[in-house]
């Protein structure tokens, strides 16, 4: 019943833009906390943005002015604006819902930089 379906990854080159959605179901979505991860070949999974219920957000420090998280309470879905990407960039990203007593996962959409 609940369902995260992240889209829009893909392969670009470095300085390049993506935009990631998550299709949100099952739950009620203006209630959770919503966040972009990632997860690099060898590396831990890493925080990337954060949405509060609210809509304030926070960035990690590799993506900070570069990336934007932002939500769409009517929709159900939530973005990851992903600008001047880098090599380092490249991951698996993972969209995540998350209120006082559950969590929920994406199963991931790949994003490569590359030349």
């Amino acid at each position: 019943q609940v369902q995260l379906v992240e889209s829009g990854g893909g392969l670009v080159q470095p300085g390049g833009s993506l935009r990631l959605s998550c299709a949100a179901s099952g739950f009620t979505f203006s209630m959770y906390v919503m966040s972009w991860y990632r997860q690099a070949p060898g590396k831990e999974r890493e925080l990337v943005a954060i949405s509060s219920i609210s809509g304030r957000t926070n960035y990690a420090e590799p993506v900070k002015g570069r990336f934007t998280i932002s939500r769409d309470n009517a929709k159900n879905t939530v973005y990851l604006q992903m600008n001047n990407l880098k090599p380092e960039d490249t991951a698996v990203y993972y969209c995540n819902a998350r209120s006082i007593s559950s969590q929920y996962w994406g199963q991931g959409t790949q994003v490569t930089v590359s030349s």
